[in-house]
């Protein structure tokens, strides 16, 4: 058998998300996009905004001291070489300063050794006060050789300030950023209500068997409308290709079964007469087996085209059985033997035409690709087993099994378009049933049909 380990897998519905992949994660939503795009721009606006507020105050505010501190020591310095005997009065309050003649040098390195080390510039120093309070303050050095001059200008209020800032440009990005979410919030809620109510007009349609109501005359003319229009568009030709469908699929089975009707009524005729050869008997048999098999696939193919389950119950060792004589009728002198296992009460709810494709398609896969040995069908509490001694799986075939159109590796010059375990997995959709195909213990493959409890 060409084909491999994998069962049919359920298409997910295209609104809820049903029956295949998890629902995308709520981060994900178009609405959490926007609440978390105005929360970010919200964010990072006010954060530049208090980055920049804070950078312009602190260099603005340097260059002011800088320039007060330099013209009051350059006075301070006039003042001094004025009247050399005193220190002079500094006009600022904040400010400092302090005069060392040449014979004064070596007291400053003494008391002062930090400042004696600095040449001639502007300088930030830090330090606690007798009271153990921190303190901070900017250090205009001059130094002449006749006479060192130093301004110190407190900046402990101005770090107070600066902190105090930080604090309310910390709060106003805070409060800034919930407003954003807030904000956020209730523009999404604006703008997704009609994405909202699309989806929920489009759901309340599913499963529904009339034609549904136009969706583009419940929106405004904007770009949910355009998209409601075009859904709408969408829905009509889809509409008219699936009535195309159901006519031509009501027609061709209608066509297929009057010459199939005929073939059955001549070959039954046919078969009544006593002295019939035994070459033409046999031919005549195989006749009507083949007319049996294009009614079943006849009818499944219906059903599935409709998406609607056929009334009716089989029991699974009695098809298995017709199925294995069909097949025996033509091995035409292949060494293989085809063998029926198991309970032979299951009985499943459904009409044999449907799992007699299902059923016959596993056999006749098994049959195709087993060149000698044993075919066996074993018939279990809720499932059937198909066992070859074919050539075995490749991974390929493994990773392409169920794919519409597809020949395994095995398949060769052999006849077949590929679509045998294609219409198996629509029929397990359809029914509840689950198709599995495995490699066996040595050769060959074991193709497992498992029905639901419902079908039991």
């Amino acid at each position: 058998m060409a084909s491999d380990t994998a069962s049919p897998r359920r298409k997910p519905d295209p609104v809820t998300g049903r029956g295949g992949r998890r629902r995308a994660p709520y981060r994900r939503r178009l609405r959490s996009r926007i609440i978390v795009s105005f929360v970010l721009l919200g964010f990072c606006l006010t954060t530049l905004f208090a980055f920049a507020t804070n950078w312009a105050r602190a260099r603005v505010e340097n260059q002011l001291v800088e320039d007060v501190m330099n013209r009051n020591i350059d006075e301070f310095a006039r003042r001094f070489y004025e009247s050399p005997g005193r220190n002079p009065a500094v006009p600022v309050q904040q400010i400092r300063a302090f005069a060392y003649p040449s014979d004064k040098f070596d007291r400053v390195r003494e008391e002062r050794p930090e400042w004696a080390a600095f040449a001639t510039g502007n300088y930030k120093l830090s330090g606690v006060d007798e009271h153990n309070e921190p303190f901070s303050y900017k250090l205009a050095v001059r130094k002449a050789p006749d006479a060192w001059f130093f301004l110190a200008y407190d900046m402990t209020e101005s770090i107070r300030g600066e902190e105090q800032l930080k604090r309310a440009l910390f709060f106003s990005v805070l409060v800034f950023s919930v407003l954003s979410l807030v904000l956020g919030w209730w523009s999404a809620s604006k703008v997704m209500k009609p994405v909202s109510d699309l989806a929920a007009r489009l759901r309340a349609y599913r499963g529904g068997t009339s034609e549904p109501e136009p969706l583009a005359p419940r929106f405004p003319d904007d770009e949910v409308g355009q998209l409601a229009q075009a859904l709408d568009d969408y829905s009509a030709r889809l509409t008219e290709v699936v009535q195309r469908d159901r006519e031509f699929n009501a027609d061709v089975s209608h066509e297929l079964r009057t010459p199939l009707a005929v073939i059955r009524g001549a070959t039954e005729l046919l078969l009544t007469r006593p002295d019939l050869d035994p070459k033409v008997l046999q031919r005549l048999q195989r006749i009507q087996r083949a007319e049996q098999q294009c009614t079943d696939l006849i009818g499944a193919l219906l059903l599935l085209s409709r998406n609607e389950r056929g009334q009716g119950s089989s029991n699974v060792a009695r098809v298995s059985e017709q199925l294995l004589d069909s097949h025996r009728a033509q091995l035409g002198g292949k060494p293989l033997e085809l063998v029926l296992e198991g309970n032979h009460d299951l009985v499943i709810d459904a009409p044999e035409s449907a799992l007699s494709v299902a059923l016959g398609n596993l056999i006749g896969n098994a049959v195709k690709y087993s060149k000698e040995g044993a075919v066996r069908v074993r018939v279990g509490a809720n499932a059937v087993e198909v066992i070859d001694s074919g050539p075995g799986l490749s991974e390929e075939d493994a990773a392409k099994l169920f794919q519409r159109g597809y020949r395994g590796t095995h398949a060769g010059h052999s006849q077949g378009g590929g679509i045998g375990l294609s219409i198996v997995s629509r029929l397990c959709d359809l029914y509840g049933w689950q198709v599995n195909v495995r490699p066996g213990a040595g050769r060959g493959v074991i193709a497992t049909l498992t029905f639901s409890p419902k079908t039991l």
